[in-house]
């Protein structure tokens, strides 16, 4: 090479955490951190303004990445918040005894919903016992009996006129089951027979019919006097039975009173069981084989158990919750969420009642926080609508997916809808966020709090030492050992080799947790007792060895040369670019050979890739910024006529993103000037249109790709990677490859312009343009200049050849004439 070319030094290649610079032993000596979530300043702010804000529509979407914590994050906040606030009511539903098909639903205050039950399976069974008792006792048998006697008295009355009245008449008052009979009676008081009713002359049968007539009219009224007389004594017989049994239920009933006094909706749900209690005294009085009736535990129709009206159906019972409740739902669908009504099989009908209501988390989380992945709740689309119409209502609707949808026919209960007073917590993706702002017209004046997280903080000495409390406090949350410091070190680095920074910290804690559960692992198999750097590291290699299968069969392919990478020798037009492969939980560099053809023509730059609808948009904008860049440097005094095109050799999917473009960009320089490339050096980075070049993802695994073929097939101290300058922050190399850069073996050059790259690729001065519009002699941009020239030229002598041939016609046809 002409001259020896700026490199990155060594120690820039890995940024290493000294294990004696940290300020602990290990982390088992760390307090509980008083603030468990670090690094998410902006999304803790948010999510602390959307608790605070109890107004209707400041419900949150929590956004990020997906090994960021979302809901861990999200449920660390939501229950420190949570035990500050009041615990909510318990939520029953019970018998509407004026509207039966519209179940009501009562508040009471958190733990007492258990105790309503019991006490009204308490009451009831209590009531029903006193009931018999004092129906049965002397006391009441004696008052009913007085009240009997009066009927009788009457009724005796009222027959022993009538049969006076027809005595005297000559008739007589028969009673049978069919009610009453005058008959007409001979002179020996007997009933006068058919022969002597017969034998009357025709004035004796017209008088027996006058004075019959007569009778039946003052029977009518005896009858309408007896009938008056029971009425009455329905009458009083329902006063004294109401009299007794009010007294009873009174007595049982004030202590209740008494007892829920504080809870209004109680106390008049009580009125109305005392109400019909009365008027269903018949079902108290009788008797169940001897054994008293129980509140149904199994739901039957109420024709075979009058009780089961009384029962409590306790849909929320808070006596254990500390605070607001704090619900995560996995499996949102509309039962889960709304809460269902059940039914039973009875004599092939199905039947159902206020006790089979079931609740959903939205009942549960009533009053506190419910916190559900976006997407899941997403994939049922009922379940979607229905959340967001019972937020804009505030009410929670129990409806019967099968009389929604004509599944069932009959006709089934409509419970009362509940009030809703709670905050709903999505956590999901910043794409999926900003899908739903834009096509969803209800979804931003519901969630109009968003709580991004970020996936990396800034790698100072105060977020160190967080980083390493919250890795003790996780150990001693989830039981696992201990980390010594220079396991603590080692966390910290591959840290940095997540974010492919130097400068930052990973907060993505998903993946982070599971590394120290898997360094556990191997810790207990060593045995010791705290965590140390070779456990770690024995980690990552596992889960790479895990996931790199298809990495090690491309390696095998480039090592056997069916992957055609040269690392030696010479080529014009050829280079070694560098591809990230992903394979859905792994990436990996993969070299890639391209190369280049440069002939005369007007076709410009054309990528094979493009023209053969293998590459995407990113990547045809960093081919068409090729042609900008050759423009503006060799098109200044001369048109730019030229066929060149451009193919990823050997490649077989898809082609996507723009850091090729410089590799692309050296690959035609090298073949417009006919100069040969150094085929041991490897590049990456975009170019702009002014030759800069820009920073590019996953340099530290592109550098390592190439780094590892290079050593298969031998290092001779001249090989190395040419990544953009500013991406020098982003190496976080193997150390095998440091230590191979410090012996010289390896080098990794950083550039920030075409012209540095090409210079260290082909070892000639790319050259700057002088004033008169030429590139000094023996330069890169001399030679490439002259060759476009030369094209020039050429294709300007045949395009004046090819008019020549269409003007020879017209002049042989104007001579003819």
């Amino acid at each position: 090479m002409a001259k020896k070319f700026l490199e990155v030094p060594a120690v820039d290649l890995r940024a290493s955490i000294d294990p004696e610079s940290l300020p602990f032993e290990n982390t088992k000596s760390f307090d509980i951190m008083k603030e468990p979530v670090i690094g998410q300043e902006r999304a803790s702010d948010a999510i602390k303004f959307g608790m605070g804000m109890k107004t209707n529509g400041y419900h949150i979407y929590v956004a990020g990445p997906r090994k960021a914590g979302l809901t861990h994050i999200a449920m660390t906040h939501l229950e420190k918040q949570a035990k500050k606030e009041p615990t909510p009511p318990d939520m029953c539903y019970v018998y509407n005894f004026k509207e039966p098909d519209k179940p009501k639903n009562l508040k009471l205050s958190p733990g007492k919903g258990k105790e309503l039950k019991k006490d009204m399976q308490e009451f009831i069974n209590s009531l029903q016992k006193k009931i018999l008792e004092v129906f049965e006792s002397e006391d009441y048998r004696m008052k009913e009996s007085e009240v009997r006697k009066a009927l009788e008295n009457k009724r005796r009355k009222v027959i022993e006129e009538l049969t006076r009245i027809a005595k005297a008449d000559g008739f007589i008052l028969q009673i049978t089951q069919a009610g009453m009979i005058i008959i007409p009676a001979a002179k020996n008081g007997q009933p006068i027979s058919r022969e002597e009713l017969a034998g009357l002359g025709e004035k004796d049968k017209q008088r027996l019919k006058d004075k019959g007539d007569e009778l039946q009219e003052k029977m009518k009224e005896a009858i309408k006097k007896i009938q008056n007389a029971e009425a009455e004594f329905r009458k009083g017989h329902n006063k004294l039975d109401s009299e007794v049994a009010l007294f009873v239920v009174s007595q049982l009933i004030e202590s209740y009173f008494e007892k829920y006094k504080n809870e209004a909706e109680v106390v008049e749900f009580f009125k109305m069981v005392q109400e019909d209690i009365l008027d269903n005294l018949d079902d108290f009085k009788k008797k169940d084989e001897g054994k008293q009736q129980q509140i149904p535990q199994l739901p039957v129709p109420s024709r075979k158990n009058a009780f089961a009206r009384y029962d409590i159906n306790v849909m929320v019972d808070n006596s254990k919750t500390l605070g607001a409740p704090v619900v995560i739902e996995s499996n949102p669908i509309y039962p889960n969420l709304f809460g269902t009504i059940e039914r039973q099989a009875w004599f092939g009908a199905l039947f159902t009642d206020f006790t089979m209501i079931k609740p959903g988390v939205l009942h549960k989380a009533n009053g506190g926080y419910l916190v559900m992945k976006a997407l899941d709740l997403l994939k049922w689309y009922l379940s979607w609508e229905a959340l967001k119409r019972a937020l804009r209502d505030q009410e929670i609707r129990i409806e019967d997916l099968g009389e929604l949808y004509g599944i069932f026919s009959t006709r089934t209960i409509r419970p009362e809808p509940v009030p809703l007073d709670i905050k709903i917590v999505l956590t999901g993706d910043s794409y999926l966020f900003e899908l739903l702002h834009l096509y969803d017209d209800r979804f931003h004046k519901l969630f109009k709090v968003k709580a991004h997280l970020d996936d990396r903080m800034e790698r100072k000495e105060e977020t160190t030492i967080q980083f390493a409390q919250m890795i003790g406090n996780f150990c001693s949350d989830h039981n696992i050992r201990h980390f010594d410091r220079t396991g603590v070190a080692r966390i910290l680095e591959y840290s940095m080799e997540r974010t492919e920074n130097q400068e930052k910290l990973t907060l993505e804690l998903g993946d982070i947790s599971d590394l120290l559960k898997e360094a556990d692992y191997f810790a207990g198999i060593d045995k010791v007792e705290f965590i140390r750097v070779e456990h770690l590291e024995q980690a990552i290699q596992k889960r790479i060895f895990r996931s790199n299968l298809l990495q090690e069969r491309i390696k095998e392919l480039i090592e056997k040369d069916i992957f055609w990478i040269e690392t030696d020798g010479y080529k014009t037009g050829q280079i070694n670019g560098l591809a990230i492969l992903t394979t859905g939980d792994y990436e990996f560099g993969k070299p890639n050979r391209v190369t280049a053809s440069v002939s005369v023509g007007r076709k410009g730059v054309v990528a094979i890739e493009r023209e053969a609808k293998m590459s995407g948009k990113i990547h045809t904008k960093g081919v068409m910024i090729l042609t900008s860049f050759l423009k503006k440097h060799f098109a200044h005094n001369k048109p730019l006529s030229l066929t060149a095109t451009l193919c990823f050799e050997q490649s077989y999917g898809m082609v996507e993103g723009d850091s090729a473009s410089s590799v692309e960009l050296f690959a035609l320089l090298s073949e417009f000037a006919n100069v040969p490339i150094y085929q041991g050096i490897a590049a990456t980075g975009s170019v702009s249109q002014k030759g800069e070049i820009q920073p590019v993802g996953g340099v530290t695994r592109k550098v390592e790709s190439f780094f590892d073929i290079c050593k298969h097939k031998g290092l001779n101290g001249r090989q190395g990677v040419i990544i953009p300058e500013k991406n020098i922050r982003n190496l976080m190399l193997r150390q095998e490859v440091v230590d191979s850069v410090k012996e010289g073996q390896f080098h990794v050059w950083p550039i920030s312009r075409v012209e540095q790259g090409i210079e260290i690729l082909t070892g000639i001065p790319a050259g700057t343009i002088q004033p008169d519009g030429t590139y000094p002699e023996g330069t890169l941009f001399q030679k490439i200049d002259e060759r476009f020239m030369e094209i020039a030229k050429i294709i300007k002598k045949f395009g004046k050849a090819e008019e020549d041939e269409k003007d020879e016609p017209e002049h042989n046809a104007a001579i003819g004439n």
